[in-house]
């Protein structure tokens, strides 16, 4: 389940990405959504984070971001489509594999502690 909410998180920072780009932080609806976006991407890295490692779900979701927002920038927007853009997008895709196929199990994830008592040492 884990991995489902990292990959919706990182759909939506292509979506905050490209309404960015189109909106800007302008005061319209368009902006609106955008920020929404945002956090909603935020919230659901944080989600997917108490279940797999930091070392993990961060670059999976930055990865996602980046090669959507590139892709959308190719399709939408014009953008170069150069082959070494591509070819470094199949870098990255390459990675984000990579590290879903040698991250742990998300039951061997430990949650790391939640407050971190003061030292009584003098």
């Amino acid at each position: 389940m884990a991995w489902l909410i990292l990959i919706l998180a990182g759909l939506l920072e292509i979506a905050w990405a490209f309404g960015l780009k189109k909106y800007g932080l302008s005061l319209s609806v368009g902006s609106a959504i955008t920020v929404a976006g945002v956090f909603l991407s935020f919230w659901m890295l944080h989600v997917a984070m108490r279940s797999l490692p930091l070392g993990v779900a961060y670059p999976v979701w930055t990865g996602i971001g980046a090669i959507g927002s590139a892709i959308v920038g190719m399709v939408f927007l014009n953008e170069s489509k150069d082959v070494i853009r591509i070819v470094c997008i199949i870098l990255i895709v390459a990675g984000i594999v990579g590290l879903k196929v040698f991250s742990p199990n998300e039951d061997a994830v430990v949650a790391a502690p939640q407050t971190v008592e003061p030292s009584k040492s003098l």
